[in-house]
Order: structure tokens, then sequence, then C-alpha cells
């Protein structure tokens, strides 16, 4: 049930920023607590690509991997995530790149729920920090890629 929206003005165009976003396979080498990436399938359809994604977070003892659709639309700017499989009862996440006069304006937006009621509880705790660690770690891998 956490849930987490903002939108943030940042000094890079949108493409650079949808290019950082859609790049699963790197994760591991700049996000919090996300130690491993694959992508299991990939499909295209016309301009879209869908990408079924393993990732596997690691936070203290804890360590779970769960499935996610990564929806790439690169007409729209717009990078939608569904839930598969994993820890979750459900987890809807997005990411649209308008632009912006300063450069881009990067809309997210996260709604989840786990399955556990202890990581439920425990990410109920530092949920907030959590957000602002995740979204500051692809707003520095923005700076370390493009400045």
């Amino acid at each position: 049930m956490p849930t987490h929206a903002e939108k943030r003005v940042m000094p890079y165009t949108p493409q650079q920023m949808y290019d950082l976003i859609a790049d699963v396979n790197a994760y591991p080498d700049f996000l919090p607590w996300c130690s491993a990436a694959r992508i299991r399938k990939r499909t295209e359809q016309d301009s879209t690509t869908i990408l079924d994604a393993d990732l596997v977070i690691s936070f203290k003892v804890f360590r779970e991997r769960f499935g996610s659709r990564v929806t790439l639309n690169p007409d729209d700017m717009q990078i939608d995530v569904e839930y598969l499989d994993g820890p979750f009862k459900y987890l809807n996440n997005h990411w649209k790149f308008n632009d912006h006069p300063d450069g881009c304006e990067v809309d997210f937006f996260v709604d989840f729920e786990f399955k556990s009621k202890i990581l439920q509880g425990l990410i109920g705790v530092v949920f907030n920090e959590a957000m602002q660690r995740i979204v500051g770690a692809f707003e520095t891998r923005a700076k370390n890629l493009y400045t």
C-alpha cells in the first residue's frame, strides 16, 4: 500500500532520462539494494518493447527476486512496469518524461504491497527515505552519464 509520486525537473533531455530508466540491466551498478538484474524475455511490438525482467533486491537479511513486465514506449516517452511474480501482492510503477524549459520533467509513480506482513512492516518504516534514495540514485546516474 505504500505509494509514492513525484515530479522532478532535471537538466537532461527526455530521451536521455528515458534511456537511463530503460536500461534495466544497469540497475545493479547504481540502484540501492538492487543486487542483480536479468531480462527473461524481450518482445518488440511496433515501436514498443516489452521486457520481462527479474530484479534481485537485497536489504539487510532479506534477499528477494521479483519479476516484472516493463513496457518501453519511446513514442510517448513513457515506461510502465507491472508485477509478474515474487514477494509482492501487486506492484505498479510508471515513468513519464516530458519536455521542460530547464530540460526534462520526470514524472515517477510507484504503488506496491508485499505479501509478507514482516516485509510490509519493514518497508513501511523506511519507505519515504527509500524512495528518496532510489530517485536520487537515478539522478546521480544521469549526472555521471550526461555531464
